[in-house]
């Protein structure tokens, strides 16, 4: 007796060798279709890590590229689906080792060959998990470094702005304080003279950020 949530599941494929006649799924025991059942789900494992492998994938180019806060919960949601696979998947294996070690009566020896097939594929069900769990890691790092990275930039960019209207501000501020005697104030080319000197020196201090390379 095999339980399932619902119809369509893995178990369609042993269903219909079993009506078809296909195979020696008839022919043997119910040992033979135990090993049938447990091979069907570990196959599923498979298609679900491959179709988790392209997600990481195609997460990683889009983190490494340009970072989104969107790209940080579906990173959280990989991991969460990893650890439930991974969940799911150690109890198997713990059963398909009771069942390869021959600790049952009800499994025949010529059962074993096959269970310690599905054990190896197990194995790597859970190995490919464990890889796919660290890669996931890795490119939350990634992404965590990516946004620090771009936050520096920002800052950077505000700090030469900032920087270029230091001295900006230093001329108009003196300028500004409204004494009776400036004489430069009544020069006919004072203000433009002003101005222009206040934009070469923007356009100074620029050319030497770019010059250190800080832009």
């Amino acid at each position: 007796i095999s339980f399932q949530e619902r119809e369509g599941d893995v178990f369609n494929a042993i269903r219909e060798r079993i009506r078809n006649n296909i195979g020696r799924i008839r022919k043997l025991g119910a040992d033979y279709l135990v090993y049938a059942l447990i091979d069907a789900i570990i196959d599923n494992y498979f298609i679900i890590i491959e179709k988790l492998g392209e997600k990481i994938e195609n997460l990683e180019d889009k983190v490494s590229s340009r970072p989104k806060p969107a790209n940080l919960r579906v990173i959280h949601r990989l991991k969460r689906d990893l650890i439930f696979l991974r969940k799911s998947v150690w109890p198997l294996r713990e059963v398909i080792s009771i069942l390869e070690r021959g600790e049952s009566s009800l499994i025949l020896e010529s059962t074993n060959v096959y269970l310690r097939d599905i054990y190896g594929h197990t194995i790597q069900v859970m190995d490919t998990v464990e890889t796919l769990r660290d890669m996931t890691s890795g490119m939350l790092e990634i992404y965590l470094s990516s946004v620090s990275n771009r936050m520096n930039e920002i800052m950077k960019m505000l700090t030469i702005v900032a920087t270029i209207f230091i001295p900006l501000t230093f001329i108009t501020g003196i300028y500004g304080m409204n004494f009776r005697y400036m004489p430069e104030i009544k020069w006919f080319w004072g203000y433009p003279i002003v101005l222009l000197g206040m934009l070469i020196i923007g356009i100074v201090m620029l050319i030497y950020f770019k010059r250190k390379k800080w832009m």
